[in-house]
């Protein structure tokens, strides 16, 4: 019987390049070599088996199949992304330790199992299909290590113990008793390269360990939620892409906002929101290498033709995405189509200017040095969307509808101006003043009028709407409104009111079922836990704290027993939806934990008393707190 685990069942490691997603039964279902955005070798997580797994497990029947007499545990050791499953069954225990090296060769994939107690029979069957699990590959045996070839790809296997192919699979069955190890080594390089070396297991162990460890002890967060914090930015350091500095969304793609809808996206490229923000997040935690190495990939992906610039790019800056359906591929739980590529990335977003020269503004007040090419992009920038800030766009949500004048687009463009306004005034860019502060003033005042609805007291979704949509939460944290201006009080309540399930969480906008919403699709979706994390802050800066305490801690329970969190949750079936991990919901985490310590702190300064902090327009703690947090994607 084909198993059927949830999203939340995987744990994820990475090597800073791309990674793999290890199920609690101990089977990678999902690996993309060598990068994040290349064709899977194992892409079973979309399908089945026999579009590539690779499991390790005690022998038949393993954990997490019917009959299984194996119990299973699991987390990470320490602060690092090195994945430790420890199983027992009558005869035995046994540890498997999962981690990819960070890469100065080929990718590797390391698998190292340890005897704890007794004997434990165990067995390794990996089975690659290459191309998203469309080919079989030639499996043979070169000068006794084991290796599966199929076109430009070329998949290395070593272990000490011996390996037969049956069924198109690599399969091994040994015992590790008490004291023992068994380590496996998975390997890619070019088909028509040279054989890649032997990896020594032990010495990548340790060199991964103290990668991560020492990575995480520079995070200057010292507030109560350490753990979740680190865990969070440990996920989003995993979605780095080392050699250039790109972001992306999420390592996967079309893992479904609802279960047998057609909502699957291809995260797997750099959004210039997602990677903003993602940045913001980093640099709130002491993390300026992450932001100098994202800089220099915006300069060379925007190259010199700003006025072109697109809402995402590939990770190493191509332009090409190309959105087509894989229909060999059955999708997750029944989940079509699935799809690699992703049009969005020809739309207009007007917002993402704001993020890009958020991230910029809070470089500068982090202390990143000064570049004199991304000043020129900066005012480039800025002239481009003086020109069309007053058109239509996509918005935040990728809606795949009519154009429209969203809100939240309005407002980021405000932000743009504003930012850029601050950035002059203290002599860190050279733009002319005036025309700009009337911009702001004029972006203010439109958004003011035709964004709001006066009859119910709450920004809308766009211009004439009657939908709500959750990225108004924002409008009080990026500094549009003060926090007690009775409009931002009001859409927070209005947000709360109709877009909330009975436990309290929010959707970010209406969908309407079988029929054609305003993003241009049918369908429904989960709550997105991004919105969440904004209605964290909207209600700590509108001085509920004890709400907001309470809803943040019901966030972290909906985290996987890893810590980790997909794209949305489904409150109705209680489980985890969209492309997992996700940098959105991780960097959202971190913010709030940000915010909720700071005004923890202000509160026990005055003794019990709490302050609304200055909107981000008029102060430099708040902004550097509770930055610009936004997202995507359709």
């Amino acid at each position: 019987m084909e198993r059927l685990p949830r999203i939340e069942q995987y744990g994820l490691i990475g090597d800073m390049q791309t990674s793999a997603h290890v199920c609690d039964d101990g089977s990678i279902d999902w690996l993309c070599l060598p990068r994040f955005d290349s064709p899977a070798v194992f892409a079973g997580l979309l399908g089945t088996q026999k579009h590539g797994t690779w499991q390790i497990a005690p022998a038949s029947p393993p954990p997490g199949r019917s009959g299984s007499e194996a119990e299973a545990k699991r987390r990470y050791c320490g602060d690092s992304l090195v994945l430790e499953s420890v199983w027992r069954i009558p005869t035995g225990s046994v540890r498997v330790l999962d981690f990819m090296p960070p890469r100065d060769g080929a990718p590797q994939v390391i698998r190292i199992v340890e005897g704890l107690t007794g004997e434990v029979s165990m067995v390794s069957a990996m089975r690659p299909r290459p191309g998203y699990g469309s080919v079989s590959p030639w499996i043979h045996e070169v000068g006794g290590r084991m290796v599966a070839e199929a076109g430009a790809d070329a998949l290395w296997l070593d272990t000490c113990v011996q390996q037969v192919e049956k069924d198109g699979a690599i399969v091994s069955a040994f015992a590790v008793a008490a004291g023992q190890s068994v380590a496996f080594a998975l390997s890619w390089c070019p088909s028509h390269a040279a054989a890649p070396d032997v990896p020594d297991p032990e010495v990548a162990l340790t060199e991964t360990l103290t990668f991560w460890q020492e990575w995480a002890q520079e995070c200057t967060y010292d507030g109560p939620f350490r753990e979740p914090v680190v865990r969070s930015l440990i996920a989003l350091k995993a979605m780095t892409y080392g050699p250039s500095g790109g972001i992306v969304a999420a390592p996967t793609t079309s893992l479904p906002e609802e279960i047998g809808g057609g909502r699957n996206w291809d995260y797997r490229f750099t959004w210039l929101r997602d990677a903003s923000t993602t940045l913001a997040a980093l640099l709130g935690t002491g993390y300026r290498q992450e932001a100098q190495a994202w800089r220099r990939w915006l300069l060379r992906a925007v190259a010199g033709d700003p006025e072109s610039l697109q809402i995402m790019y590939g990770i190493t800056g191509e332009r090409d995405m190309r959105e087509r359906e894989l229909a060999w591929l059955p999708g997750y739980e029944g989940s079509t189509p699935v799809r690699v590529g992703n049009g969005a990335a020809d739309q207009l977003q007007l917002d993402v200017y704001g993020e890009v020269i958020e991230t910029l503004y809070l470089a500068h007040q982090s202390g990143v040095a000064h570049c004199a090419d991304t000043a020129v992009l900066h005012q480039r920038l800025v002239e481009h969307l003086a020109q069309r800030w007053q058109e239509p766009d996509e918005g935040i949500w990728e809606i795949r509808g009519a154009r429209r004048h969203f809100v939240h687009s309005k407002v980021m463009a405000w932000v743009a101006v504003d930012r850029t306004i601050r950035l002059a005034e203290v002599g860190a860019l050279d733009v002319d003043l005036p025309p700009l502060v009337e911009l702001r003033a004029t972006i203010h005042h439109e958004v003011c009028t035709k964004g709001f609805d006066p009859a119910r007291n709450t920004f809308t979704q766009s211009y004439g709407s009657q939908d709500l949509d959750a990225a108004t939460l924002l409008i009080p944290c990026v500094g549009f409104l003060p926090p007690n201006d009775p409009r931002v009080i009001g859409t927070v309540d209005a947000v709360r009111r109709e877009l909330s399930t009975p436990d309290g969480l929010v959707y970010r906008y209406p969908t309407r079922g079988k029929r054609t919403g305003a993003d241009g699709l049918a369908g429904d979706e989960g709550t997105f836990l991004l919105c969440n994390f904004w209605l964290v802050d909207a209600l700590a800066l509108t001085g509920r704290l004890g709400e907001a305490h309470a809803l943040f801690e019901h966030l972290l329970a909906l985290r996987s027993d890893l810590g980790l969190l997909a794209e949305e949750y489904d409150p109705v079936q209680q489980r985890q939806l969209g492309n997992f991990p996700q940098a959105f919901s991780h960097m959202g985490l971190i913010q709030s934990a940000r915010l909720l310590h700071q005004l923890a702190t202000q509160s026990s300064c005055q003794r019990g008393t709490v302050e609304v902090p200055a909107p981000r327009s008029t102060s430099r703690n708040t902004l550097q707190t509770c930055t610009s947090l936004t997202p995507q994607h359709a």
